[in-house]
């Protein structure tokens, strides 16, 4: 029987890269997409491509490039292109990562947001739409918590108080793919990430920010003075859970949804919200011991206040991921911050 084809966008992204070789290894037909916008450093997103078997050298816009993965770099807020894109390949499942992330880069360019996560998660929906899919799987973030202190955080609990324009971008990714569901029939599930983390991270994260700083011995930044806690997922963990997740798209008409007194997470219409996290919040100087034992250094702290936008803890109820998939994120965290500290010193060494 063919293998199925599954469509990442945000492929040459942190979670996008690992998941393509996952769903690889695992026999799946992998089409990835990726626009290698400047958010931040253009060439890791090139050699986490030149993992994957692209020839890096040869990137033209919607040029398709074979490796372990069909490549091209599309951008999703081209409609056309992302149509032209689902008439090809009739994807059989869509996983969409691609998104503008960063809670601190919205306060400054939240239009970005808009035009990225909005518009291009609609056009996605809208290819869904015409080109119909077994499974769309969308990033959501637990940043849609906002103001929430109702920990552990709930998928169940009611989420109408973010605070930065990249938490209301993900809730609308919520809204939208459920009025889609309801609509189209489009089975739609939604991953709310709880701060991922591992090899091959982004630089503009906490982890990739003090492993960078120690090893150049340079002083950085601890907001609230250190008193923070998240609950810090490992990548594979992620991975793992998508995996789990892809053939098992939500049904129509859920009986556990009581439409008198809603669930959030699921509904009548082939649609369902997850937590993605390790259900065990660090706190944040325990973090950063761990790394300055990987490198075995000590770093250079400066204390200060909180960030706008910033909260000061997350931590993920999976019980539902777990019923639902029988796994649930597990990774010891010192042994994944050791993992990322490795791959970091071999990548700039």
């Amino acid at each position: 029987m063919e293998s199925k084809k599954v469509l990442i966008t945000g492929v040459a992204g942190f979670i996008g890269f690992h998941l393509a070789r996952i769903l690889v290894e695992n026999g799946y037909q992998v089409v990835g997409i990726d626009n290698i916008n400047d958010y931040y450093d253009q060439q890791l997103k090139l050699l986490r491509l030149q993992e994957l078997g692209i020839e890096v050298d040869k990137i033209e816009p919607n040029l398709p490039l074979k490796g372990k993965i069909i490549y091209q770099k599309t951008d999703l807020r081209d409609l056309s292109d992302i149509m032209n894109l689902f008439e090809t390949h009739r994807f059989h499942y869509v996983i969409n990562l691609a998104a503008q992330a960063g809670v601190r880069y919205s306060l400054i360019n939240p239009h970005s947001y808009v035009d990225n996560n909005i518009t291009g998660f609609l056009n996605i929906l809208e290819a869904c739409r015409k080109y119909p899919v077994e499974h769309l799987l969308f990033a959501s973030s637990s940043s849609v918590y906002g103001l929430s202190e109702e920990i552990p955080f709930s998928v169940e609990s009611h989420t109408d108080h973010p605070l930065a324009m990249y938490a209301v971008s993900k809730k609308a990714n919520e809204m939208m793919a459920h009025s889609y569901a309801h609509l189209y029939g489009i089975p739609a599930t939604g991953l709310r990430f709880f701060t991922v983390y591992g090899p091959w991270g982004r630089p503009d994260m906490a982890l990739h920010i003090f492993t960078k700083a120690i090893v150049e011995d340079q002083e950085f930044d601890v907001f609230n003075y250190g008193k923070m806690s998240r609950d810090f997922t490992y990548v594979a963990d992620i991975v793992e859970s998508l995996k789990r997740l892809l053939p098992k798209p939500p049904q129509k008409n859920n009986p556990k949804f009581n439409p008198k007194k809603p669930n959030p997470s699921i509904s009548s219409a082939p649609y369902q919200i997850f937590n993605v996290g390790n259900n065990s919040p660090i706190e944040l100087m325990d973090y950063v011991k761990a790394i300055e034992k990987a490198l075995g250094k000590k770093g250079r702290i400066v204390f200060k206040p909180i960030q706008p936008g910033d909260v000061p803890a997350t931590y993920a109820d999976v019980q539902s991921l777990y019923d639902y998939i029988d796994f649930k994120p597990s990774t010891d965290f010192e042994e994944g911050v050791k993992a990322f500290v490795d791959k970091y010193i071999e990548i700039n060494t």
